[in-house]
């Protein structure tokens, strides 16, 4: 029975963060970096509450990561937004200087495109568990999360499209499925499925639904149509809820798989898989694709995004020819 004598604990500070952040259906990546980032602001000023400090306080912090530890524009900005999230929406603190706080300005940079030649020669290098998650990632424009996050409905043999769900932004596209990835794509469900039978069979929980699903279809995670097409080969404990279920490949994994490739081809250019997304969309350009198109296929907001593409064709072989080639031409 309850003791009504005493008092119910308040809820500790980073779990009203993290249960903020559940509310609000912000991925686990977020919530794992605006719990890194409110921690370290705690550690940096001695432990102290953040609603004992203010401006003077955050300024110190976010000057510290930018002078000090360097970080990239990007990561300041993160850094920031997971600072005005605690404030805002966690401590309901709403103070003028909230708006006051300027975002660094980052430096838009070209992006590393591979060769047709060298994307060949990277995607035979991976190692064969993880070759066909490459090979869809350039065939199709995948961010690597959309590729690894794809279910066995999202694909359609007979349309030769696959469904994104819930890309950057929360939004659905529909991309092409290379019909040179058809074949490869029905051998592995195959296998998958042959993972998921066994997993019925001893009673393995469905796999993670996003959003209210699980509990209004509660065994729709155990049906064929929401199985993960790039499964791990071994269960794993679901954060969320603690249950023991089939998560599709870590991000970590494959990342390392391509970095051993690129390391076993000798490539010179600093490639990650997010590379295979900037090659797919370099060489649509390259073969007079419509910018709108590759627009849409990349799930871009605004085409001045996909117009830094544009940027990369126009040097080499498509740019302005060198005044020195001219002068050695006559």
């Amino acid at each position: 029975m309850l003791d009504q004598s005493q008092p119910a604990r308040a809820p500790r500070l980073l779990d009203e963060v993290r249960d903020r952040i559940r509310s609000m259906h912000y991925s686990i990546r977020t919530e794992e970096a605006y719990l890194h980032w409110i921690k370290g602001f705690i550690r940096f000023h001695g432990l102290r509450h953040p609603k004992d400090m203010a401006q003077a306080e955050l300024e110190a912090y976010l000057a510290w990561l930018a002078n000090e530890r360097q970080v990239s524009a990007s990561t300041h900005k993160q850094a920031l937004s997971a600072l005005l999230f605690l404030y805002r929406h966690v401590l309901r603190l709403e103070f003028p200087w909230l708006a006051e706080i300027g975002r660094p300005k980052a430096t838009r940079r070209l992006p590393v495109v591979l060769t047709p030649t060298e994307v060949t020669t990277v995607l035979q290098a991976i190692d064969p568990a993880h070759r066909l998650i490459g090979q869809t990632l350039y065939g199709t424009g995948l961010r690597l999360m959309e590729g690894l996050r794809l279910r066995v409905k999202d694909i359609d043999f007979e349309h030769q499209t696959i469904v994104v769900r819930e890309g950057k932004g929360a939004k659905d596209r529909v991309v092409m499925l290379p019909s040179k990835l058809a074949g490869p794509l029905r051998i592995q469900l195959r296998a998958v499925r042959a993972m998921w039978e066994a997993d019925r069979l001893h009673g393995v929980e469905g796999v993670w639904l996003p959003h209210a699903l699980e509990r209004k279809f509660r065994d729709a995670g155990k049906t064929w149509a929401w199985q993960w097409v790039f499964p791990m080969n071994d269960l794993s404990v679901d954060p969320k809820t603690g249950l023991s279920r089939r998560h599709h490949v870590q991000d970590q994994t494959f990342q390392r798989a391509f970095k051993k490739a690129v390391l076993a081809v000798n490539l010179v250019k600093p490639a990650t898989p997010h590379t295979l997304r900037h090659s797919f969309a370099t060489h649509l350009l390259q073969a007079r694709y419509d910018i709108r198109t590759v627009q849409e296929l990349l799930g871009h907001s605004d085409v001045s995004t996909t117009m830094i593409y544009t940027h990369v064709i126009k040097v080499g072989g498509a740019g302005v020819l060198s005044p020195l080639d001219a002068l050695l031409l006559k």
